[in-house]
């Protein structure tokens, strides 16, 4: 074999060796860069899946579904207790305290004596005013005989026609003076009844500020009042309901409260009248309750805890754990049959607290997610963790 052909053969063994090198390598970069991308996919693939958040879907609920007992169904609202009929018995004469007959608790009857006025000065007025009044009735008498006599007189031509008349005019102004005195002395006497202070209905005295030998003044402002007598029978329950329960309260509804001193007791109550009228510094309409006090358990002037039944309504409600409070407004994410997230801005009606009912927004068909996570935007992919209804 020359050289020159042993040469031609080592340069094609080098040469075949260097392609399949080559072959060798481009194939070993091809598969790594294929396991690469499989591999990158793959954990796309587990990264997505992993990110897709899993939810708890319900569905909304009637409101007229719920039972009228149902705590979401009532209010509760503090009140204030009043007698039904209550007077400050006020003193209409001066004098000194007499007597008194009755303390505070005692149960009185209407007409009944509950203290006495000892009136020295009025008494003394009263003998002045009959002396004057007998005095002008005299007067008066006289002044009318005097003046038949002057017309009998003018008859037979004696005297004037005007002479007469002057004595007519003269018994009819001392008769005047006479009804005047005899006015003035019936006023006293009426004033003198006013020194025994009476009951003006049956009920219980709830306050006496005076005693025996007390000086008395004619009363009329706060704090003068002798006594206090109240109408416990019955009581007034005043409960302040803020503006946006007021369409739903009526005359006639029914209520129920308890009192602090007797815990565990619930009483009735019925809505007597309403004010029509919104206090504007609390948003509020005052509202009278009427109650019977059985037993008298109930005081007035205590303080009363009232639960308002509310009327039902084919209203949907939610928990309050489904609404999202954002620069958007308030809404409800929904999920749509593609497990895809669509967010609803809704209004609400009322909240009861451990339920909101929704004024718009919402259909009944709508499957709400709750406790939504945060970020959650439209188009959203989610997985159902449960389907329940709420209750």
């Amino acid at each position: 074999m020359s050289e020159d052909h042993s040469r031609k053969v080592s340069k094609g063994f080098v040469l075949g060796g260097g392609l399949t090198i080559l072959a060798l390598a481009l194939f070993v970069v091809g598969q790594g860069l294929w396991t690469r991308q499989s591999d990158a996919k793959n954990l796309e693939t587990k990264a997505s899946k992993v990110h897709v958040p899993t939810v708890i879907i319900s569905s909304p609920t009637q409101s007229n579904k719920i039972g009228q007992n149902d705590a979401s169904n009532t209010v509760d609202l503090p009140g204030r207790l009043e007698a039904f009929s209550k007077a400050s018995l006020f003193a209409r004469v001066s004098g000194y305290l007499k007597s008194w007959s009755v303390d505070i608790g005692d149960r009185v009857k209407a007409g009944q004596v509950l203290a006495e006025i000892e009136t020295p000065d009025l008494d003394q007025q009263i003998l002045q005013a009959q002396a004057e009044w007998a005095s002008t009735k005299a007067n008066a008498n006289l002044s009318q005989s005097t003046a038949k006599r002057w017309v009998s007189l003018q008859e037979q031509n004696f005297v004037s026609p005007q002479a007469a008349e002057e004595k007519l005019a003269e018994a009819g102004a001392k008769q005047a003076l006479a009804n005047a005195s005899q006015a003035n002395l019936e006023r006293l006497k009426s004033l003198k009844t006013f020194a025994r202070i009476v009951a003006p209905f049956d009920g219980v005295v709830t306050s006496r500020q005076t005693d025996v030998g007390a000086l008395i003044n004619v009363g009329g402002a706060a704090g003068t009042e002798l006594f206090t007598v109240s109408d416990t029978k019955r009581l007034r329950l005043y409960v302040n309901v803020p503006q946006n329960l007021v369409g739903a309260i009526q005359v006639g509804g029914q209520a129920e409260f308890t009192v602090p001193e007797n815990p565990g007791l619930i009483y009735k109550a019925s809505i007597q009248s309403m004010s029509q009228a919104i206090n504007a510094a609390t948003a509020t309409m005052l509202v009278q309750l009427s109650a019977v006090n059985t037993n008298a358990k109930l005081m007035p002037g205590g303080t009363a805890s009232v639960k308002l039944t509310l009327p039902t309504s084919d209203a949907l409600r939610v928990p309050p754990s489904t609404l999202i409070f954002g620069k958007e407004g308030l809404r409800i994410a929904t999920v749509g049959e593609d497990m895809k997230v669509v967010l609803k801005p809704i209004k609400i009606a009322r909240d009861f607290g451990n339920s909101i009912e929704i004024a718009s927004g919402l259909n009944a068909t709508d499957r709400i997610i709750e406790s939504p996570p945060d970020g959650l935007m439209n188009g959203d992919l989610v997985k159902a963790a449960a389907s329940k209804s709420n209750k």
